[in-house]
């Protein structure tokens, strides 16, 4: 791994270093007060915060808090960073072309950023997770149930990526919610902002949502029975190891 940083930069420096990296492909932290401000199929603003900015050679931005390991912002691979300096004050910008989505960041102060090359060599061996589930139904979409297709993985929508798209038998859209271990009601709930989303967004009111996982607690199970939710038992095998996928392409368009 290979490392550069800066402290307590100068908005100039700090953009001469990010433009520098940027262009080594390198992966790009930036720690420091800063807004945020995001504008899409929704509007969300963050006021003055210290936080901490991650920008990824693929195109991902993540934006997090000291709390909680989910980002407040962020932006899937495949967007365009834009750093610059305004009126003295560092700016970054991602821009997602489709659908249009543009997080702005400006920093009222910079108190790191740092560059990092990492060695990674080969694709993560994970065991027994949640992307072996993935991988379990892409390989077999009768384990959701037969004439399931998937069409897509990580569906971005404003309430987030869902982990499985596809239509059933009858060709109604179906959103299926992935999960390794039992799960509660915050999972279902999840799974419904999704749905909600997608009625929304597409205007299709025949939409179904299926959580997958190991079971459900009795809380969960209510709630899904309250939301018109599905649920189907189903865990990663024990002894599974990510190497070998399944693609969408098997599965045609």
């Amino acid at each position: 791994m290979t490392v550069a940083s800066l402290e307590d930069p100068t908005p100039e420096a700090a953009l001469e270093f990010i433009e520098a990296e940027m262009a080594a492909d390198a992966m790009i932290t930036i720690v420091g007060e800063c807004i945020v401000d995001y504008t899409g199929r929704t509007d969300s603003f963050l006021p003055a915060g210290e936080r901490l900015v991650v920008l990824k050679p693929d195109g991902t931005l993540l934006v997090h808090r000291m709390e909680k390991r989910t980002p407040v912002n962020w932006q899937p691979p495949g967007c365009i960073h834009q750093p610059a300096v305004e009126d003295g004050v560092l700016t970054v910008q991602s821009t997602r072309r489709d659908p249009e989505e543009v997080v702005d960041i400006e920093f009222r102060t910079v108190l790191q950023v740092s560059a990092m090359r990492l060695a990674d060599g080969r694709e993560l061996d994970l065991v027994g997770t949640e992307e072996d589930l993935r991988q379990r139904i892409l390989a077999d979409p009768t384990l959701v149930e037969d004439g399931f297709t998937p069409q897509d993985t990580e569906r971005w929508n404003v309430a987030g990526p869902a982990d499985i798209y596809g239509e059933d038998a009858a060709g109604r859209p179906v959103i299926v919610e992935l999960k390794r271990r039992r799960v509660g009601p915050d999972a279902v709930s999840q799974l419904k902002r999704y749905v909600d989303e997608f009625v929304r967004d597409t205007g299709h009111e025949d939409v179904r949502g299926i959580v997958v996982a190991e079971s459900l607690t009795e809380n969960a199970k209510a709630l899904a029975d309250r939301e018109g939710l599905e649920f189907i038992p189903l865990a990663p095998p024990e002894d599974s190891v990510t190497g070998t996928t399944a693609t969408l392409d098997e599965f045609g368009d």
